[in-house]
């Protein structure tokens, strides 16, 4: 630090230096705002998703599918299946192969819960693939 030590004249020389020191501040403040308040703004975004444009994929000689219907009851294959029994029902239809994959598909009243739910009794059951089917435009 450097201290000027002449007091001969009373006459306040020119600063020709900018002070940065507010802008900075204000910057600064003005990024934790931003910080804060962008995460904020997309809680209540709504969705309207669209229909999917992906080219069809090849499906296997004999699909399992795994059906919800909408009083919330399971159809695998053909059969009606209860929840307790569908780890067992799914053992019997892919011979105890874990690596098949299952086809879930569900009723659009269905809410997004159950067909969580649904998901959640498959990963139980040990079928970790799981390939959700919907109506092509």
């Amino acid at each position: 630090m450097s201290v000027k030590l002449d007091h001969g004249s009373d006459e306040l020389a020119e600063n020709h230096e900018i002070n940065v020191t507010p802008f900075i501040d204000v910057m600064l403040v003005l990024l934790i705002i931003f910080m804060v308040a962008a995460p904020l703004a997309t809680v209540d975004v709504p969705v309207d998703l669209p229909v999917s444009t992906a080219e069809r994929q090849s499906k296997p000689d004999t699909p399992l599918y795994l059906t919800v219907k909408a009083d919330l009851s399971f159809v695998l294959k053909d059969a009606p299946v209860t929840r307790p029994d569908l780890g067992k029902a799914l053992d019997t239809a892919t011979g105890g192969k874990k690596d098949e994959r299952i086809f879930l598909r569900a009723d659009k009243t269905v809410p997004y819960g159950e067909l969580m739910q649904a998901m959640n009794l498959l990963r139980t059951a040990g079928y970790l693939k799981v390939a959700l089917v919907g109506l092509e435009q």
